[in-house]
């Protein structure tokens, strides 16, 4: 198989577009990488129109309405696959779980053994679960026999002490701040673009 026909596969989702900015820098990182397609797809909304009213999100909603949304076949087709989620309780969110939880299928045909997965993440403060939420997402990677990246200490701006920044050798993280309105910092986007070089050099040796 040539690098030209490789495909790192961006599946997300995005509350109120912390994840997206996330997800879009990972997705230049991917590009770096010679002969390795970056797509980007987000998962179903489940929340009804009334509830993102009232919680301020139909801007950021509408925002994304470029974004396909991933069918399994696309899924089955990426030789890589970043995901994204923000945090909910230490997990991910209501809606990846519901995406994931539907790809049987997939489990049952072995369609994503070998290939590699990643993940990324959001929070509103420090310490609100952004390691736990990579980590059990990795659970479920792992039962469908991906291999496992990170985000490496060779990205040794996730050590920096001068800011408050997320990142963390399980996957590139932002926080989105008590109140939702700080964006992803320069480093955070630093370390998500990383990451996506990372991925797509991984998928490169691996299926190139």
């Amino acid at each position: 198989m040539s690098n030209s026909s490789l495909k790192v596969l961006l599946v997300y989702y995005s509350l109120y577009g912390h994840v997206y900015r996330m997800i879009q820098a990972a997705a230049e990182g991917v590009r770096q990488v010679e002969g390795v397609e970056a797509v980007i797809r987000r998962v179903p909304e489940t929340l009804p129109l009334e509830v993102l009213e009232k919680m301020g999100a139909v801007q950021a909603q509408k925002e994304q309405e470029i974004v396909p949304v991933c069918s399994l076949e696309e899924l089955s087709g990426a030789h890589g696959v970043i995901f994204g989620t923000p945090t909910r309780f230490g997990n991910m969110c209501g809606q990846m779980r519901q995406f994931l939880d539907s790809t049987g299928k997939l489990w049952q045909k072995g369609a994503l053994v070998g290939k590699v997965g990643s993940v990324i993440t959001s929070s509103n403060t420090q310490h609100g679960g952004q390691e736990s939420t990579i980590l059990s997402f990795h659970i479920t990677l792992l039962h469908h026999g991906m291999v496992i990246a990170g985000l490496p200490y060779t990205f040794s701006a996730q050590m920096i002490s001068k800011e408050v920044t997320g990142c963390s050798p399980y996957g590139a993280s932002t926080i989105a701040g008590e109140d939702g309105r700080r964006m992803p910092s320069e480093n955070e986007l630093a370390g998500a673009r990383f990451q996506g070089r990372y991925v797509a050099e991984l998928t490169a040796k691996l299926w190139g």
